[in-house]
């Protein structure tokens, strides 16, 4: 089941250019999270440089007093005045320990571990053994702020800058498609002023012969000439809808739906009879709305033309009227379940062996989403649909 809203719908270009942005706008995010790890720990290797040489310099000046502390020149253990510091015997277990952090990590000559920051220097190279003297600092988190400080409006400024040049280059990608949507709108437009004529005189001609008087093999003929006729007026009028529609005026009314799709379905039985459709009503009497005749008109239309086209040979149409809602079901070829949400965007066809510009139930899903319906979809591939307008 799926039921399309208006937030659901839009063109296949806005849907293309959404996904565009947002996987463009990721992509930049990721970048951005990159140079930020990067820019993250240069800043930190750059403070821990800066305290590096710092208690580089203080060592030099204690280390002399711990080596008289260990050879007993002294019996009190030295105290650093700028660093609190504590002797590590070659096991790296303490000897004697001034640190508030005693977790130290003796692989690196400098180290940041939580709010501490761990500088070590083996006492071998001073000829005191396989010993460690630590330096401890408390970290003061000047350059963490500066950092975010940073981040916040650079990245923030970096991730703008990106995205208007995403934006820029989708609408520079996106510029043949328009121009081709734009060049079926003229071709439709064009198209649609040209059957004005000759639609008019076929259907007036038709419908002043007298085909009682004739044999049953012209009657036939007059048939099918008709059918074909109806549903060129068919088209004609979904194009007119679709490129006028703008300019029309809306002239709701309260309409009696029930005569109203009686009308329809009886217009469309000739097409039906023609692939031995069989047609199963239930329609209350006198639903009626308040809308435009032409606009509802359009939208039944386009539900029963469907349901027509897409059937089998033999099959069978269900129409249900209620005050509630209005139900199409067929039992023809049926839509993929990923593919209902696309055949309300426009051009979209259900198969490119059936005949049409594919802006029926386009037209449909404006009408509905106009007047606040909702369309409720049930379909299943082989078995038929099920299209519910629920008032």
């Amino acid at each position: 089941m799926s039921v399309i809203s208006g937030s659901v719908i839009s063109f296949a270009q806005h849907k293309t250019f959404r996904s565009f942005i947002i996987l463009y706008a990721l992509m930049s995010v990721m970048i951005l999270l990159l140079i930020g790890t990067i820019y993250y720990r240069y800043s930190k290797e750059l403070m821990l440089s800066e305290h590096r040489l710092a208690m580089q310099l203080q060592s030099e000046r204690y280390v002399p007093q711990l080596k008289r502390w260990m050879q007993g020149d002294t019996d009190i253990f030295p105290i650093d005045l700028a660093y609190p510091t504590a002797l590590f015997d070659a096991s790296k277990r303490p000897i004697y320990s001034l640190l508030e952090d005693q977790h130290i990590d003796f692989k690196s000559v400098i180290a940041l571990d939580g709010d501490f920051i761990h500088f070590v220097v083996p006492l071998a190279s001073h000829e005191l053994g396989e010993s460690y003297v630590v330096f401890e600092t408390r970290d003061d988190g000047l350059w963490k702020r500066k950092f975010w400080f940073q981040v916040l409006w650079g990245g923030g400024a970096l991730l703008v800058l990106l995205l208007l040049v995403g934006w820029y280059l989708s609408r520079l990608f996106f510029r043949p498609l328009q121009e081709a949507i734009a060049l079926l709108d003229d071709f439709i437009k064009d198209t649609t002023h040209e059957l004005n004529t000759p639609v008019s005189a076929i259907m007036t001609n038709l419908e002043m012969i007298e085909t009682k008087h004739l044999d049953a093999t012209t009657q036939n003929k007059m048939r099918r000439i008709e059918i074909a006729a109806r549903t060129i007026s068919t088209i004609y009028d979904d194009l007119t809808y679709l490129l006028l529609n703008n300019r029309r005026n809306r002239h709701d009314e309260p309409l009696n739906v029930s005569l109203l799709l009686q009308e329809r379905i009886e217009y469309f039985k000739l097409k039906a009879s023609q692939k031995n459709l069989h047609v199963n009503c239930h329609i209350d009497d006198a639903v009626t709305l308040t809308a435009d005749r032409v606009k509802l008109a359009r939208l039944i239309d386009n539900l029963i033309s469907n349901a027509i086209k897409y059937n089998k040979n033999g099959g069978s149409i269900h129409y249900e009227l209620t005050a509630q809602h209005l139900v199409v079901e067929d039992s023809g070829i049926g839509i993929d379940s990923e593919k209902i949400d696309a055949i309300f965007q426009r051009y979209t066809r259900a198969n490119t062996y059936e005949g049409g510009f594919g802006i029926g139930l386009h037209i449909v899903f404006k009408i509905a989403n106009e007047y606040g319906f909702t369309i409720d979809v049930e379909s299943q591939p082989g078995k038929g649909s099920r299209f519910e307008i629920i008032f």
